[in-house]
């Protein structure tokens, strides 16, 4: 059965598709973990798809909150980045 466009279940970032085996992405292995650089850009690409599926008009009743998070993660990619 299909979700709803709206519902929570049908949503796939690059990091939860890359954990659970979809194809692209970066994938690591449970033996090799990986860098600080990879995290931050694997977060940074994650927030892009969350900021495309806002702009698409997926979750709209939770577009300000989800917005005002999508902002404070990219100021905390943003800060850790800059002390590396």
């Amino acid at each position: 059965m299909a979700s709803p466009p709206d519902s929570p279940y049908d949503v796939t970032p690059a990091s939860a598709a890359t954990e659970f085996g979809a194809t692209g992405g970066a994938g690591w292995s449970a033996t090799e973990a990986p860098t600080t650089a990879e995290l931050l850009s694997q977060l940074g690409e994650d927030r892009l798809w969350l900021l495309r599926q806002l702009d698409s008009g997926r979750w709209s009743q939770w577009r300000l909150d989800l917005a005002a998070l999508e902002r404070e993660l990219g100021q905390l990619i943003d800060q850790a980045g800059e002390r590396l």
